[in-house]
């Protein structure tokens, strides 16, 4: 044996335990991190969408002061949809392949059309057509660079009257129709590239984009929940409870469908008990305890179940404050454990062989396009856009019309 054939050796194998293939002796799972944060942060950008398609379609009108706000944080996660993609894929300039030779049996190779479909036929004309007569008013009240760019955001389109008014409400109520189920499209695919790989017991299953829409439902809701709240609090505003009450309500019910549809995946695992079963059951036990024992079930799931589903029974006897709180800290527990799900599915789904007696080790380093740090500045990025967003589209001095509903984006000042 050569010198260099030991090395390769000495590094590789001690990363595994058990049998596996000689084509699975690689140094680390092909998808990392950055694929984590894929189906992360696309199906935020689809609970926040439903979040507000609560109020243009279902007419939930305590939720009205959050309606801007859950476009606005959908269209700053979409934004940034595509990037952890286009860093794993190392030559971002091949992602334009997808659309100069489509693949329509392919649902990845899909996925241009369908981020395309949502970003520039719904969710962009959406947001245009609630705030064109916005546009119109702080076109003429601003100046500077500001007043520039409300002008170009009319797309000269200054027409006032009440003809053009309704015409945008209705414009943006269909597109909000067409946007529900352009949401789960958008996420519910990528559950079924995973549910689609039946050589895989972790991912197939046919209960995998089921799964994937409700956690996307909850994660989404849940970062609205910790928006609203955090804009408030910069903005030393006081949280309109029963916005905030509203949003508990509709997030403990999401999560109580979602959590329900888990155990039922687990349950039908462990009745059936196939060949992959004790591979899963060391996995959940071993290499997974932390992130799905502990981050998924215990912090994502059943604490958030806890105090949602107390604060729906004695909600009127807990004092605000504690209500506040206990609602951002279900909410970034939600975040955690949805994240955490993520991860368990995508990298817990590569640790281990195809013959199912070898387990794979993984440590997820600080530096490098897999790295954490890119990672975490990948998560930050929304939120930077996001800010700058609100700036723009949520400012404080920026007078609003009367004729468009759901005007109230940020609560009023305490009394």
């Amino acid at each position: 044996m050569t010198n260099e054939l030991a090395q390769v050796v000495f590094e590789v194998m001690p990363q595994f335990e058990g049998f596996v293939y000689p084509n699975e002796a690689s140094p680390h799972p092909l998808w990392g991190v950055l694929i984590v944060l894929y189906p992360y942060i696309t199906g935020l950008v689809a609970g926040a969408f439903i979040m507000a398609s609560l109020v243009r379609v279902f007419d939930v009108k305590p939720l009205e002061p959050v309606y801007r706000l859950s476009l606005l944080t959908a269209l700053a996660f979409l934004l940034c949809a595509t990037l952890p993609l286009l860093f794993h894929l190392g030559h971002p300039e091949r992602c334009f392949a997808i659309m100069m030779t489509p693949h329509f049996s392919s649902p990845m190779a899909m996925f241009g059309f369908v981020y395309a479909w949502y970003l520039m036929a719904v969710l962009l004309l959406e947001l245009w057509f609630d705030y064109r007569q916005d546009f119109v008013e702080w076109s003429k009240t601003e100046t500077g660079w500001r007043g520039i760019v409300y002008r170009a955001f009319t797309l000269g389109v200054t027409d006032e009257s009440d003809a053009a008014v309704k015409l945008d409400l209705k414009a943006g109520r269909f597109l909000s129709i067409i946007g529900i189920p352009s949401a789960f499209l958008l996420h519910g695919y990528v559950g079924f590239i995973f549910g689609s790989i039946k050589a895989n017991p972790w991912w197939g299953n046919v209960l995998m984009p089921i799964i994937f829409i409700l956690s996307a439902i909850v994660s989404g809701i849940a970062l609205c929940v910790f928006n609203y709240m955090v804009l408030t609090w910069v903005r030393r505003r006081t949280v309109e409870m029963r916005c905030l009450d509203t949003m508990g309500m509709f997030l403990f019910y999401a999560l109580v469908f979602d959590a329900a549809v888990e155990a039922l995946d687990w349950i039908h695992r462990v009745y059936l008990a196939e060949e992959g079963f004790q591979v899963m059951q060391y996995m959940a036990r071993e290499k997974l305890f932390y992130t799905l024992s502990i981050g998924q079930a215990l912090i994502g799931t059943l604490l958030p179940l806890l105090i949602l589903g107390a604060l729906q029974l004695w909600r009127k006897r807990v004092p605000e404050l504690i209500r506040r709180r206990l609602y951002f800290g279900s909410a970034v527990m939600i975040l955690i454990g949805v994240l955490a799900m993520r991860w368990n599915v995508v990298i817990g789904g590569q640790l281990f062989s195809k013959s199912l007696r070898g387990v794979m080790g993984y440590k997820l380093e600080f530096a490098g396009v897999e790295g954490w740090f890119m990672g975490l500045v990948l998560l930050a990025l929304p939120f930077v856009i996001l800010v700058v967003l609100v700036k723009l589209f949520l400012s404080e001095r920026l007078p609003t019309s009367g004729h468009v509903p759901h005007r109230s984006s940020v609560p009023a000042k305490a009394g």
